[in-house]
């Protein structure tokens, strides 16, 4: 079958649908058109280019495997439109901005950022909380703060300091079983701990613990907030970073030890740099994180 040239936005916007959704009526829904139309633009799709792209069942609708280039293909043109978007008539302090976080740092960070909007309320603010990297060269995100560089040459990085981190418990178990709040790495192995799991789990922390002798993990996460309160409800004790747990009611413990810390960059698309709203929001988390890491 001859090819109608290349697939166009509409109709890989409802492949995109399709993987995420798993129905045709799922899909429509998302889109804003009904089943029929969302099945229509899918034959258009697979007719154009000779081959099939979606596999019908009773159990649902899936993407053949071949047919995932399309799918990421469709993610990076949604990328680029939404932040053309985002970019396209606005004023220079109006509109969105997209800012990518880990969870431990999300909610000093967000009150800093709420306090920007008082003083500039047309601007607009997207924040994710995420484990993950973000694709700062895809335009996932405008801005990330994060602990290690991406190899992109269009992402432009600040390293604004350093974050440190110490050894954290609750009152309650520093009274049961750290009488004055000191502990030797000898004396890791017999000592309770709280730590991250899954995609979070082969961190400096965690590798920091290991080395040292940590065994005894009684709760794993992959959420800073679920680790935080394990060690507020006296589970175990945590490595976390000085900032992520000040004012949270935890005992710092003594360790005959080098604690250990890392790079904090903020990492943004060179695009951006002179987009004002962007800069504003730069230079703001920029300033208010080197006071913090002093």
């Amino acid at each position: 079958m001859q090819n109608a040239g290349p697939p166009l936005w509409d109709d890989l916007r409802v492949l995109l649908a399709l993987h995420r959704h798993r129905s045709f009526l799922a899909a429509g829904r998302a889109l804003g058109v009904s089943t029929s139309t969302a099945a229509r633009r899918i034959d258009a799709l697979e007719a154009a280019l000779g081959r099939p792209l979606v596999r019908r069942g009773n159990g649902g609708t899936s993407v053949e495997p071949d047919a995932l280039d399309l799918v990421a293909l469709a993610e990076q043109m949604e990328s680029g439109i939404h932040a053309i978007r985002r970019d396209k008539g606005e004023e220079a302090l109006s509109g969105t901005v997209r800012v990518s976080l880990s969870d431990e740092i999300v909610r000093p960070v967000t009150q800093l950022l709420c306090e920007l909007r008082r003083l500039y309320p047309a601007l607009q603010l997207e924040i994710l909380s995420e484990t993950r990297l973000v694709d700062l060269a895809r335009r996932e995100a405008d801005i990330a703060m994060r602990s290690s560089k991406s190899s992109s040459p269009v992402v432009v990085h600040r390293a604004v300091g350093r974050a440190s981190f110490g050894l954290y418990a609750a009152p309650s178990y520093v009274e049961r079983r750290l009488r004055g709040g000191r502990l030797r790495t000898a004396e890791f192995e017999r000592h309770d701990f709280v730590g991250y799991e899954g995609m979070m789990g082969p961190t400096t922390k965690m590798t920091w613990l290991a080395a040292h002798g940590a065994k005894r993990f009684v709760l794993r996460s992959n959420s800073h907030h679920a680790l935080l309160e394990a060690a507020l409800q006296g589970q175990g004790i945590a490595l976390m970073s000085e900032t992520a747990v000040r004012s949270m009611g935890l005992v710092r413990l003594e360790v005959d030890a080098e604690l250990p810390s890392l790079p904090i960059y903020i990492a943004y698309h060179r695009e951006l740099r002179k987009v004002p709203r962007v800069r504003l929001v730069l230079d703001t988390l920029d300033a208010a994180v080197r006071d913090a890491l002093r």
